[in-house]
């Protein structure tokens, strides 16, 4: 096996430079921990920029995708699968509302998947803006890049596509100002991620629902973090009972595996006909069951209730921290959604963490997140 300076080297060469990367090479990962080639040891708290809501290679997932593999990897959609076809169900099951399912890899392609849906459901009425909130995250392709309200993002490769319009997270009178005649549908985190951790103010959720309504729009959550069971809920929007006509998934959706999708009311979803839409790999055998073994692994094991366990055991530890300590500023949790705001610059604690064997995450420059 290749020493971490070896790999780096290597890497270095013939990788584009397009990451900020630790000089950690990583090699193995049991649970909550992972090993580099040296043989060190770390606590991962942040597994997979979310994508190991189970741990590092759950066992249920493992044992799917081992079977899958040696029976059927791949075949387009041109033809059904059992596989895709049950985690359609299980998804509609979890939703409270039923719902139909488009598969895809990843979450900037869910989102892509949902403006088109925003687009198809509006062209009748001549709709096809979106409005989106600052702050926001959705993905590095040029239609979710364009819905990502923070112009860092957009640096360097602009101009962004037409058709996005920004208004306040938290702030209902902006979204309203910011619909008008155009507008086929707002799209927004209902507990932002890369943005810090934000959670919606009461009413909000609320309130976009009302408004989409008395306008004729969708409204379409972005999932792609807080579903799957991290927030103690299946999806973080079912925390305020509120039911959107679309929303997306990915990250934690396949326990690992690369996996994104977008459930859709039936209606709503309906507009996806033959010829509007196609991923390749999308719900492909492999990454359906791991799915369906990683929403099995979530209820077998009482994760839900776990995700509020977590959250409130590190609420306590934190509001104690912050209470004693002037450089932590907030703390905003939502199950095992768990955001640190410091006062200060986040990155010389990361690199402090890791230095002790402990790997997190700051996002927003002053944000810890696990």
């Amino acid at each position: 096996r290749m020493t971490s300076a070896e790999v780096i080297d290597l890497a270095q060469q013939h990788l584009t430079p397009n990451y900020t990367r630790y000089p950690v090479c990583l090699v193995r990962g049991d649970g909550s921990w992972v090993w580099d080639a040296e043989g060190t040891r770390y606590l991962d708290f942040f597994p997979g920029w979310g994508c190991g809501i189970l741990g590092h290679c759950p066992p249920r997932v493992v044992e799917a995708v081992r079977e899958q593999i040696g029976q059927l990897i791949h075949v387009p959609n041109t033809w059904y699968t059992e596989p895709q076809a049950l985690l359609g169900q299980a998804l509609a099951d979890r939703t409270g509302f039923g719902g139909v399912s488009f598969f895809c890899n990843s979450g900037t392609e869910a989102i892509e998947a949902a403006i088109k849906l925003a687009r198809l459901n509006g062209k009748p009425k001549g709709r096809y803006k979106v409005v989106t909130m600052t702050d926001s995250f959705h993905g590095r392709t040029m239609g979710a890049l364009s819905a990502t309200a923070q112009p860092k993002y957009h640096a360097g490769v602009g101009p962004m596509l037409p058709g996005f319009t920004y208004a306040a997270y938290g702030d209902l009178a902006a979204a309203e100002a910011a619909v008008d005649s155009e507008t086929a549908a707002i799209l927004l985190e209902p507990i932002q991620g890369e943005g810090g951790i934000n959670l919606p103010p009461a009413g909000y959720l609320e309130g976009l629902r009302e408004l989409c309504d008395r306008h004729g729009l969708l409204l379409m959550f972005d999932e792609v973090q807080a579903g799957m069971g991290r927030t103690g809920k299946w999806f973080g929007h079912q925390h305020w009972a509120v039911r959107p006509d679309v929303f997306t998934l990915a990250k934690a959706l396949a326990g690992g595996i690369a996996m994104g999708g977008i459930v859709a009311t039936p209606e709503v979803g309906a507009k996806l006909v033959t010829g509007t839409h196609a991923a390749t790999f999308g719900g492909n055998p492999v990454a359906a069951r791991a799915a369906l073994a990683t929403i099995e692994t979530i209820e077998d094991e009482g994760l839900l209730d776990r995700a509020v366990q977590v959250g409130e055991r590190f609420r306590a530890h934190f509001l104690a921290l912050k209470d004693r300590c002037p450089l932590v500023s907030d703390v905003r949790i939502k199950g095992t959604m768990i955001g640190l705001q410091l006062a200060v610059e986040g990155a010389p604690v990361v690199q402090k963490c890791l230095d002790r064997g402990l790997l997190i995450n700051c996002t927003h420059q002053t944000v810890i997140r696990l």
